[in-house]
C-alpha cells in the first residue's frame, strides 16, 4: 500500500494481525473482501510487544514530565504511546511509562565518553508518564539522532506496581530519517555519514523492530509519531 510519499508502506505484524481477524469475518459472511460492516464487527487483535535490549544508558532521573527536550536541537516530535493488554485491548490504566534517547547528535545525557564529550549530571531527552484510562502517554521530544551501529531508534519501558513489564525500543521509517538528516539543522551538518539502517540493525532484525515501527505524521515543521504498546500483565521481574 503506498504511503502519503508515493513509497510502499510496510504493514507491522500488528496491523497484518488485525486484517486478518477483518478478512475471517468477511470470509464467514460470504463475502469476497471486507466491508465497512465488517470490520467493524471483528475482533480487535493486540500482538505482545517483543523485548528489546535495554541498552547501557539508561537510569531513572525521577523527572515526570511530558517535555523531556531540555532545549536540544532538533525537528520537534510529539510521541504517543498507548499501553494495551495483548490479546483483549483493554487499555493498562496507571501503567508507568520511561523514554530514553539520543539527541540530534546521536549523544546521551547522564553519561561520560559521549560523542561531544560527557554529558554526566544532564537529564536531557529522558522522562516518564503515566497512562490515563485510555492508556495513553504523550512526549514532547526531538527525533532522535543516530550513531555508528545502530539506526535511530527510542527506548521505552513499562513499568506497573514495579514490575517491568516490557522494555523495548521502537523505530522510525527509514525514508523518514534520511529526510529529516539530509535537509534539517543539526542532523544536516554532522560530517560522519550514517553507517546503520532498519535493514541491518542487528537489534532490529533480530529481536522485533518490525514490530514497534511508529507511525509518523508530518504537520507543519513537527512531526508526531504512535505506537501501540502489548503488554502481559503476569510478565514481570
Amino acid at each position: 500500500m503506498p504511503d502519503r510519499d508515493g513509497k510502499r508502506r510496510v504493514l507491522t505484524r500488528r496491523q497484518a494481525l488485525t486484517g486478518t481477524a477483518a478478512l475471517g469475518v468477511s470470509l464467514a459472511l460470504g463475502n469476497s473482501g471486507p466491508t465497512a460492516a465488517s470490520l467493524a464487527a471483528a475482533p480487535k487483535v493486540c500482538i505482545l510487544t517483543p523485548e528489546a535490549t535495554q541498552g547501557p544508558f539508561y537510569f531513572d532521573p525521577k523527572l515526570v514530565r511530558a517535555d523531556i527536550t531540555e532545549g536540544r536541537p532538533g525537528a520537534p516530535l510529539t510521541l504517543s504511546l498507548q499501553v494495551v493488554e495483548a490479546g483483549s485491548c483493554a487499555a493498562l490504566e496507571g501503567g508507568r511509562v520511561d523514554i530514553w534517547h539520543s539527541d540530534a547528535l546521536g549523544v546521551y545525557s547522564g553519561y561520560a565518553r559521549q560523542a561531544t564529550g560527557s554529558t554526566e549530571g544532564q537529564t536531557f531527552l529522558r522522562g516518564t508518564q503515566f497512562a490515563g484510562a485510555d492508556g495513553t502517554v504523550r512526549f514532547a521530544t526531538i527525533y532522535p539522532g543516530w550513531y555508528p551501529g545502530r539506526t535511530p531508534h527510542i527506548h521505552f519501558k513499562v513499568i506497573l506496581d514495579d514490575k517491568d513489564l516490557v522494555t523495548g525500543q521502537l523505530y522510525f521509517p527509514d525514508t523518514t530519517s534520511e529526510r529529516i538528516y539530509a535537509t534539517l539543522s543539526p542532523y544536516r551538518e554532522r560530517k560522519a555519514e550514517r553507517d546503520t539502517f532498519n535493514a541491518n540493525d542487528f537489534i532490529f532484525q533480530k529481536q522485533g523492530g518490525a514490530d514497534t515501527l511508529v507511525e509518523v505524521e508530518k504537520k507543519g515543521g513537527a512531526y508526531r509519531a504512535t505506537l501501540t504498546i502489548g503488554i502481559d500483565r503476569a510478565r514481570g521481574s
